[in-house]
């Protein structure tokens, strides 16, 4: 009984030195923020400078991309020079055929959203850069553009939000 218990005193501190040795992160949300120097995010309005306006794609874009940010990281949003910084334009909203029938008419529809994004790293002007997302949806050519504009554009929106998430705080 007292090898096994010794056994026993050797594998709790072999565990204890693993466990206070080392620290493993793993963050739910995917960023990966030093919040120790990086405390707050700042976002200027992305305007629509495409030739094809939504009038309600820019504040949809604006209110989600802030939202994200809110509810998956724990950085304070300022109105201006905050530690990470993001501005842009959407600057494209188009529709283009996909398909053609035989009869030379289009059988599907591509809407298709692109945002130009500038992220600023205060704290590591490595991370920063200035790049195009853009996403798209097919729909049947038979259907108009107003009957499924709010939902592509909401899909589109989730998409390109994510992947600028993804490419400023997620390092992905």
């Amino acid at each position: 009984m007292k090898g096994f218990y010794k056994i026993f005193q050797l594998v709790a501190l072999v565990c204890t030195m693993c466990l206070t040795a080392c620290t493993v992160s793993y963050k739910l949300n995917g960023a990966s923020i030093d919040y120790t120097t990086t405390k707050t995010i700042s976002f200027e309005q992305f305007p629509i400078k495409a030739p094809l306006v939504y009038t309600p794609l820019a504040v949809n874009f604006n209110d989600e991309l802030q939202s994200k940010y809110a509810s998956q990281t724990r950085l304070s949003q300022v109105r201006t020079d905050g530690d990470l910084q993001i501005s842009g334009a959407i600057t494209g909203y188009s529709l283009s055929p996909t398909a053609v029938k035989s009869d030379a008419y289009a059988s599907q529809t591509r809407l298709t959203i692109k945002v130009k994004v500038k992220f600023v790293n205060k704290n590591n002007k490595a991370e920063n850069f200035e790049q195009d997302f853009s996403a798209y949806r097919d729909f049947d050519a038979t259907r108009l553009l107003t009957d499924v504009q709010d939902d592509l554009c909401n899909e589109m929106i989730d998409e390109l939000v994510e992947a600028i998430f993804n490419a400023t705080v997620a390092q992905w």
